[in-house]
């Protein structure tokens, strides 16, 4: 509370997603789900937090990552993008082969309000908050299993030598359609 606020800053937002988990929830039950989701977030928080990315949280089937040049450093589209294959490749989503878990990965780079929100007196949270972090999530789910859709920024900011299909997509509540890359694992 002594500290509450924040500031505008330029960062990459990653949004790793669970692909068809309502019916993997269906078939697996409660006591199932909640082990493979707690397999999923414990090994996709160590890759996040291995690649330099502030953990901002679990929500639902979905890791939430937000790479601020202050922690991950200056080439943090690039750490985003790296940290994005690390998921999918620690949930087994590379290769062609079956994964234990179907993964998809979301990732833009823009400029976001980075603070602190909440009740005074109460739950107090960190977050990410405006446009660019909304389009990061909305890549997120256009990403298929086993798939990066990062934003034309963020793979020319990440400088990085990947093969990558561009498409341009329109996403829901985005004004303007998006230029992205689609990389597969």
């Amino acid at each position: 509370m002594k500290h509450k606020g924040g500031a505008e800053v330029e960062l990459t937002a990653l949004f790793a997603d669970v692909r068809g988990s309502t019916p993997m929830a269906e078939r697996l039950g409660a006591p199932g789900i909640h082990d493979v989701m707690d397999h999923f977030y414990s090994e996709g928080v160590d890759a996040l937090v291995q690649g330099g990315a502030l953990i901002e949280r679990f929500m639902g089937d979905q890791i939430v990552g937000y790479f601020v040049p202050g922690y991950a450093g200056h080439d943090h589209a690039k750490r985003a993008l790296e940290t994005g294959l690390e998921v999918l490749r620690v949930t087994g989503n590379v290769g062609g082969g079956a994964a234990w878990l179907p993964v998809g990965v979301g990732v833009h780079t823009g400029t976001a309000f980075v603070g602190t929100v909440g009740r005074p007196g109460g739950l107090i949270e960190l977050t990410a908050l405006g446009e660019d972090v909304n389009v990061a999530a909305r890549l997120a789910s256009e990403a298929a299993a086993g798939e990066i859709v990062c934003s034309e920024t963020t793979f020319r900011d990440a400088a990085l030598d990947l093969a990558s299909e561009r498409r341009v997509v329109t996403l829901k509540g985005v004004s303007e359609p998006v230029s992205v890359r689609v990389i597969r694992s």
